[in-house]
């Protein structure tokens, strides 16, 4: 890691406080995960997914989806007593980082992003109920923020972002080594940085800065092993970044898994095909949602 590259962005890292969305939402949302459950104000986060019109549709939108459980929500009220407070909080979280990069600052496809962020919360949140991680929605929340620094580098460094893109596709490489490469840095890193900047919990902050790292897997917490696993799962099933990366992967030889039956040992018992065989049931459900919501 290049420190004096990645501190040149820190500046422009402060400046995503500008945005509307970030001020009005985010900033209140962040200090909302700090609380228990019984200490959030519902009306508070009825008033914030009411603040857009578009976040408010989103929101209704997954309340009436299969695949949480497509009830017949009308109203915000109704929709964030449906989807939870917890999955309410992530969708808001994704909905206004989905805003505040303008159209001609997007390093790629937005929807090729959100399709991978949205799909790897939902395979966390899947694979925490089926290996028995006690938060699965604190794996959703994860999943879907565990690539915050794409965000990062394509507002802070667009055309060298860009360059690591294109990199990545011509040589069928995962995109961290083409940043390390080229930026001296990852989405990892910047990722960390914003995340510590909006308080994020410590957990999410060390899913955003390990997902990539095979080590850490060992030493960090369970929900680094998982969300690391679930990031593989998308990118080997076409919800990864819109090309074709040349890798072997063997699950039930990830140092990941390893760690995971570390955790929980009850996994070494368990079908480890069976459970890839369940998520990928789940794939093109995810697949829809995604566009639904993100798809211009």
């Amino acid at each position: 890691m290049n420190a004096q590259s990645l501190d040149k962005i820190r500046p422009r890292i402060a400046a995503m406080d500008a945005t509307p969305a970030i001020q009005v939402i985010v900033q209140p949302l962040a200090a909302m995960l700090q609380l228990a459950p019984d200490q959030v104000d519902l009306e508070k986060v009825v008033e914030l997914v009411s603040y857009d019109g578009t976040i408010a549709a989103h929101c209704l939108r997954m309340a009436n989806s299969t695949l949480f459980g497509r009830r017949n929500t009308e109203t915000v009220r109704s929709a964030v007593l449906a989807l939870g407070l917890k999955r309410i909080e992530a969708i808001l979280l994704g909905c206004c980082l989905n805003q505040i990069v303008p159209p001609d600052k997007w390093a790629f496809d937005a929807v090729i992003f959100w399709r991978h962020s949205l799909g790897c919360a939902l395979v966390s949140r899947k694979m925490a109920k089926l290996i028995g991680y006690p938060d699965p929605e604190k794996a959703y929340l994860a999943g879907l923020l565990h690539d915050l620094g794409m965000l990062v580098n394509t507002l802070a460094c667009t055309e060298d972002f860009r360059r690591c893109i294109q990199a990545a596709r011509d040589g069928h490489v995962a995109l961290h080594r083409s940043e390390e490469e080229l930026l001296g840095f990852t989405h990892c890193q910047s990722g960390k940085i914003l995340a510590e900047h909006w308080h994020f919990s410590a957990d999410v902050i060390e899913v955003i800065e390990l997902h990539h790292s095979v080590t850490a897997t060992l030493t960090g917490g369970p929900l680094v092993s998982l969300v690391h696993l679930s990031d593989l799962l998308c990118r080997l099933r076409d919800l990864g970044y819109g090309y074709y990366e040349a890798m072997g992967v063997d699950l039930a030889g990830d140092s990941a898994w390893a760690a995971l039956v570390g955790h929980y040992p009850a996994l070494a018992n368990v079908d480890l095909a069976r459970v890839t065989m369940d998520i990928d049931g789940a794939m093109e459900e995810i697949v829809a949602v995604v566009d639904a919501i993100f798809k211009p």
